[in-house]
């Protein structure tokens, strides 16, 4: 952070007070230390894309939580760590007074030892507009029909001092989605952040049509299908019996090769292109028993190799 006045305890961190030095003596952080975002800037300016950014990148992103509640937040991320271990706040000018809640916000994290990095993001005049008038949204402070023009002015001003204390300005003006998580990645403070493509996997049932989000969708009916084995039947591909079936028949081999070897050329490229998720997804037919083994294994090698951040999502058991 930059240096902010040091008169009182919420800004110097050295100085805790009689409940906060009990509440840290009462917590375990098993010595891995949050990295906490402060997000703020100028309606339009892309904060939601950010937001979104830093949630591929594993982020727990909270949007303009009232002011009151922003004390309980700081205790919450020194106590579990595990869960909290990234984060983002979102403080903006829909939060009321944001100057206070952002200073609030400071003085909780700091005093528990925790220095959040803050990002402003703000864009010309010109450029505001233009968004505003492409999207048709109402600018949050235009209550009184003053117009988009003034509303910005007004912003500028009630977010000056949040700005003079940010550690990085982004002017999204000229800039790409893709030029965003550039500039953003390469400011994170945020230790070990992995800056490859994070892979969702998805096991689907074709009978209830193919997973919208899907990025590629690999088709595995073409292997024996342990439906029609009776011990098999009322299982599932999370089970060892149904997973020995699968992964057992010769072609499921090679065709795990393949993936394995597709998704190591292609997420690269992907990542070159700006992309921070790939969601690839596998269908059989009932979604019950290939297709979940299958992601189930791909998921296993991805992570066996430390190619990177993996998760798996079993549509049709969510529906059963």
């Amino acid at each position: 952070m930059n240096d902010r006045p040091a008169d009182t305890t919420a800004h110097h961190p050295g100085v805790q007070s009689d409940d906060v030095r009990r509440e840290l003596s009462q917590t375990d952080t098993g010595g891995r230390k949050p990295h906490v975002t402060i997000i703020s800037g100028l309606s339009g300016a892309g904060k939601t894309a950010t937001s979104k950014l830093l949630e591929d990148m594993g982020y727990r992103v909270v949007d303009n939580l009232p002011a009151e509640l922003l004390g309980d937040l700081a205790k919450l991320v020194v106590r579990d760590p595990g869960h909290y271990e990234r984060l983002a706040l979102v403080l903006d000018a829909r939060t009321g007074n944001v100057a206070e809640a952002f200073q609030q916000a400071v003085t909780a994290l700091e005093a528990r030892g925790v220095s959040p990095q803050v990002f402003f993001l703000e864009a010309r005049d010109e450029t505001l507009i233009r968004r505003f008038s492409e999207t048709r949204h109402r600018h949050p402070l235009d209550t009184q029909d003053a117009g988009v023009a003034a509303s910005i002015e007004r912003e500028r001003e009630l977010l000056a001092d949040i700005r003079a204390e940010a550690d990085v300005i982004i002017d999204t003006s000229d800039l790409s989605g893709r030029q965003l998580r550039e500039r953003l990645m390469a400011a994170l403070d945020a230790p070990h952040l992995d800056q490859g493509v994070m892979l969702q996997l998805i096991s689907f049932g074709y009978k209830n049509g193919v997973p919208l989000e899907a990025d590629i969708v690999f088709d595995v009916r073409f292997m024996e299908n342990p439906f029609y084995i009776d011990r098999l039947r009322r299982l599932t591909g999370l089970d060892g019996d149904v997973r020995e079936f699968v992964l057992a028949q010769p072609m499921t081999a090679r065709f795990l090769d393949y993936v394995q070897q597709f998704l190591e050329f292609a997420l690269p490229g992907y990542a070159s292109e700006g992309r921070s998720r790939l969601t690839v997804a596998f269908g059989c037919t009932g979604g019950q028993h290939r297709s979940i083994a299958i992601a189930e294994e791909v998921a296993s090698r991805w992570r066996a190799t430390n190619d990177g951040p993996v998760s798996v999502w079993h549509r049709e058991l969510e529906r059963s």
